[in-house]
């Protein structure tokens, strides 16, 4: 079920949606499928389109200064920002390491006494420490006292991260536990709505903003297709795919409660 659910939605999103449209265009020899997969490819492939999808799916957050995020009872720092390489004994940080640096400064800043990371770890990587103990080294390195630190179980996606945190926070239904949730800005809508069902009162913390200032002007590379426009469209496309996905299956098990 987990390769499914991580292979499946590649099919939606713009390279698997465009192959699929042009491989149906060649197989019924229907040229149309295959002049409008070429221009979905193109549009999706605009830095300026990619900007758009990803700027909408962060919009409702901006970055908060740490001082004026109010206390709570832990911060809660999702995985999904270390790739393991030999060599790199505590791995190697991604584009989202901001997430275990907004986590270090609320808990210097003295915003929650405990400081939890999740054990992302996929199996077919059996071979991987789990993330949360690599986090946990390295804040141990930046002085985090190793009392303060919790790490929860192993886990796969951020459904399993709520849950996991729940059952190690001891969270319970009607009387919520109020954390503050770290996770990048565009994945923080599906994270939150998690947070809340596990039975979180959640104070969000987004970090590793994708889009660019508002701001900033428009230029002529922007219309240019490159590999960096697909990216952004295919990540702001796939999240808000989960946030419909979740949102449903969420509205159909309150309603056969």
């Amino acid at each position: 079920m987990l390769i499914l659910s991580k292979l499946l939605p590649l099919l939606v999103l713009p390279p698997g949606i465009c192959l699929l449209l042009a491989i149906a265009g060649l197989l019924f020899k229907r040229r149309s499928l295959v002049w409008i997969s070429l221009v979905l490819l193109w549009v999706l492939s605009l830095p300026v389109v990619g900007q758009e999808l990803m700027r909408r799916i962060e919009m409702p957050y901006h970055r908060i200064p740490v001082e004026q995020v109010r206390k709570a009872g832990a911060i809660v720092v999702l995985s999904g920002m270390l790739q393991q390489l030999d060599g790199a004994p505590l791995g190697e940080f991604g584009e989202a390491a901001d997430r275990f640096e907004g986590g270090i400064d609320l808990f210097r800043a003295g915003k929650a006494p405990v400081l939890v990371f999740t054990g992302g770890q996929m199996p077919w990587d059996p071979d991987c420490v789990p993330e949360a103990e690599l986090l946990a080294a390295r804040a141990r390195l930046r002085g985090v006292p190793a009392g303060s630190i919790r790490l929860t179980s192993t886990v796969v996606n951020t459904a399993g991260e709520a849950v996991a945190t729940a059952s190690l926070l001891g969270s319970v239904s009607g009387k919520p536990k109020r954390i503050i949730l770290v996770t990048s800005a565009f994945h923080m809508p599906r994270a939150l709505m998690l947070f809340k069902a596990a039975g979180f009162e959640v104070e969000p913390y987004p970090v590793d903003f994708r889009a660019t200032d508002m701001k900033s002007r428009t230029t002529l590379p922007d219309f240019v297709p490159d590999a960096n426009g697909m990216a952004a469209s295919s990540m702001a496309l796939r999240e808000m795919i989960g946030q419909i996905v979740y949102g449903t299956g969420m509205r159909f098990m309150r309603s056969v409660k």
